[in-house]
């Protein structure tokens, strides 16, 4: 029944076609789909309804379901839909792996409800009987992951996230797509156990045979979790890389196929151990691997029983057996061009084939497993493989057929491409030889071929050689007048040199002084320089209140000092360079310039240096008080807490902060408060031991790291005496005032082991102690004015 509706479908076709109209649209989604391949590449009309199970906007990718009919559409670019959606669609017919349509229109007649989708299983996708069908999977999620997915049909035109998983289920791996760039939900899938309802949309090559499956969500709503993982991947025990695969586990229940074909190619050794055979039916062909060296015969028919796989993107038979039936059946080689085997329309179409194909001969290359011909052929390279027998073959290497370069040749042999997924884009190729017959020259190399090249250059080197000669008797002639003019040229050179030379010193001194270069070490390249400079001559510097450095004469009643100042931006000279010269000369202009010049740089060097030491200085130092500022002493509390945890040992933090500052202030102006700053930071700083450190953090707040304790009483007694060494009156600016503070101190490792959870506790403590002072009415003891101005 199925098949006489069919054929009524296309008597209804085609009778207006041989009548001379357009014919009908074919209304029944059921009709386009039992339509054949042939039927369907014709483009027929179609105008027909039916159920949104998916679609994707951005590649216009749509699937549709009509009772157990389902087809996939390609859309127009301004279709609007969503699951569920009825729809009318027109269009023709286009042929793929099955019927298709190309729609030039998709029109939303209303909205139903989806299809009830079809329980499967990884077995009943790649039968390929439920292509488009709305189903749903089950399987446990083995990776989770957003990838970018080009369109296939215009790879170079669109691209967008799509997230992706892979589900593990009996019989094999299902991959899902779901029309989402959100990668939040992923996180958590990997080892659940998940139901996925969509569209079954299969994985091809080339030549429309399903490689594996795919299953297109609209979003994740349609992802159900069934069982979370008992235990998160990342909090896994970490496995040594050599042990890993102690847990593979392979569960391979592919049955045994048989097949038949004429051998187009076998070379025993290919594989170690085994051997490569392809076979082929009409256009189908089949790559075989075997453990099998027995002889095969090219061009006989074979029959191979193993195990189908996938390999290269193309069908595989693996493990296999084969038995040559000694019938001789010789497969004729196709006439092909690059066009054909590389192209993106044609990509995957002819891998595996045996084809012919021409192209002139680049470089050819004899290697350790095989023979190398490189060709061209339409603007673009292939090369043609002889693939060496093993050594466990017994067969002896042939000798590689030498082909002349820029010869155009033709070349017979098995179609490899590098990729024959569909819809890849172009794929380089390369061409299988069966043997050195397959290479065939067409064409010699033209007459401008490289060696020709070669020989007409030579013949041009012999000339030119001749010339020389002939040249040379007068070249003699010319030296001897040359010859002074030549060494006027070498000693420009020379001074050339030496120019350079001094440049190169003084870039490098430049290069000293905004490093971290030693200031003595570079005052000596500075008089290296001027030494040099002046051909020579001893050459030192002094700095002021400092050192002596160079290289001063050992006898100076020889020699008469040239001095230059070192001169200071601002205030007194830095220091003099000094250059020994002989007694009774005087300094010529280069010699003066060449002081001059070191000078500068003297002064450059000393200023920049000691504008470093104060920037540094300003960096770690309170300007106020001259102790250390909150950033140096949180340095060295880190260091410190370093030091304690390698060690073992312990320290204190003590912080301070002085009771009712603010008055002082407000009564006395801040010229008074900064003084009275100072005075309490010498007085603290009196109660500290050798390499405790006190610092200033900000404002009327100190802290003291005491590096060396050994219990908490030594830490409060070193606190009590910066507590009563303000008991003292302070005399600042005419006025006396009384000062008291506030301490709280801290232990490492007891009350805290971080450098912010030390400082926390002292000032807790110390704000604890503060309040039980206001809470004791001990107020009146803070800085206050006293009764008289001093005279």
């Amino acid at each position: 029944m199925k098949r006489l509706f069919v054929a009524l479908v296309l008597i209804h076709c085609w009778t207006p076609a041989i009548s001379g109209a357009e014919p009908e649209p074919l209304t029944a989604l059921r009709a386009i789909h039992d339509l054949s391949k042939a039927e369907a590449s014709r483009a027929l009309p179609v105008a027909f309804e039916a159920t949104v199970t998916y679609y994707h906007p951005v590649f216009r990718y749509l699937f549709v379901q009509q009772g157990d009919a389902a087809i996939f559409v390609l859309a127009p670019a301004s279709t609007a839909v969503a699951p569920g959606d009825r729809v009318l669609i027109k269009g023709v017919t286009h042929s793929e792996f099955r019927p298709d349509v190309i729609a030039d229109s998709v029109t939303v007649v209303g909205h139903g409800t989806l299809p009830k989708p079809l329980p499967a299983t990884f077995h009943m996708l790649m039968s390929g009987k439920y292509d488009c069908r709305y189903v749903r999977v089950r399987g446990r999620v083995r990776a989770a992951d957003l990838v970018l997915r080009p369109d296939v049909r215009n790879p170079e035109t669109f691209t967008t996230h799509l997230a992706y998983l892979e589900l593990i289920t009996d019989g094999g791996s299902i991959d899902v797509l779901v029309n989402s760039s959100d990668e939040a939900p992923l996180k958590n899938l990997l080892d659940a156990d998940i139901e996925v309802t969509g569209v079954q949309n299969g994985q091809y090559d080339g030549k429309w045979h399903q490689l594996g499956s795919l299953v297109r969500a609209w979003s994740y709503s349609d992802v159900k979790v069934l069982r979370r993982a008992r235990t998160s991947p990342w909090s896994l025990r970490d496995t040594p890389m050599g042990d890993m695969l102690t847990g593979y586990r392979v569960d391979d229940k592919s049955p045994r196929v048989l097949v038949h074909g004429t051998i187009t190619y076998y070379q025993p050794g290919y594989y170690r151990p085994g051997s490569a055979i392809v076979l082929q039916n009409g256009t189908e062909t089949l790559w075989v691997q075997s453990l099998t060296d027995k002889p095969l015969r090219i061009g006989d028919m074979a029959v191979a029983t193993g195990f189908p796989a996938v390999a290269n993107g193309a069908p595989t038979l693996a493990h296999a057996e084969v038995k040559d039936e000694a019938e001789y059946l010789p497969i004729t080689p196709m006439n092909v061009t690059w066009e054909d085997l590389g192209s993106a329309d044609n990509a995957g179409k002819y891998h595996y084939n045996l084809v012919s194909i021409e192209g002139r001969v680049l470089s050819e290359a004899r290697e350790a497993s095989q023979d190398e011909y490189f060709l061209a052929a339409d603007g673009h390279l292939f090369s043609a493989i002889f693939h060496h027998p093993d050594s466990t073959a017994e067969q002896e290497l042939p000798v590689m057929k030498r082909v002349p370069a820029g010869a155009r040749v033709r070349v017979t042999g098995i179609c490899i491409l590098e990729d024959s997924a569909l819809f890849s884009g172009s794929a380089p190729f390369k061409i299988l030889l069966r043997s050195f017959d397959d290479v065939a020259v067409v064409a010699d190399p033209p007459f401008w071929s490289v060696r020709n090249l070669v020989r007409t250059v030579g013949l041009l080197l012999f000339l030119l050689l001749a010339v020389g000669l002939w040249n040379w008797g007068l070249e003699r002639k010319v030296r001897r007048q040359t010859a002074a003019l030549r060494k006027r040229i070498e000693e420009e050179a020379a001074l050339e040199r030496r120019t350079s030379q001094l440049e190169q010193r003084r870039s490098r001194i430049l290069e000293h002084i905004n490093g971290n270069q030693p200031l003595a070490g570079i005052l000596e390249e500075v008089t290296e320089l001027v030494s040099f400079h002046m051909g020579g001559v001893s050459c030192w510097c002094e700095v002021a209140d400092g050192a002596r450095l160079g290289s001063a004469p050992p006898n100076a009643t020889e020699a008469r000092a040239a001095a230059v100042e070192i001169p200071s931006r601002s205030g007194p000279p830095l220091g003099k360079l000094f250059a020994g010269l002989v007694l009774g000369s005087a300094a010529s202009p280069e010699e003066v310039e060449a002081l001059a010049m070191g000078s500068k740089l003297a002064a450059l060097a000393i200023e920049t240096r000691r504008m470093y030491a104060d920037l540094v200085h300003r960096s770690e130092f309170d300007l106020l008080t001259d102790i250390l500022n909150r950033f140096s002493l949180e340095k060295n509390l880190e260091r410190q807490i370093e030091e304690a945890r390698e060690n073992a040992t312990i320290f204190g933090l003590v912080y301070i902060d002085l009771d009712d500052f603010k008055q002082v202030n407000d009564q006395y102006g801040h010229n008074v408060g900064d003084q009275y700053l100072q005075q309490v930071a010498l007085r603290m700083k009196r109660q500290l031991r050798g390499g405790d450190m006190l610092a200033r953090l900000g404002g009327d707040e100190f802290a003291a790291l005491i590096p060396t304790v050994r219990n908490r009483a030594e830490v409060e007694e070193i606190a009590l005496r910066l507590e009563r060494s303000l008991d003292e009156t302070f005399a600042v600016n005419g006025y006396r005032l009384r000062g008291t503070a506030s301490v709280g101190i801290a232990l490492y490792p007891e009350d805290a082991d971080t450098r912010d959870g030390l400082l926390t506790a002292a000032d807790t403590r110390m704000y604890a102690a503060k309040n039980a002072k206001q809470q004791a009415g001990s107020m009146q003891n803070g800085p206050a004015p006293s009764l008289d101005k001093d005279a």
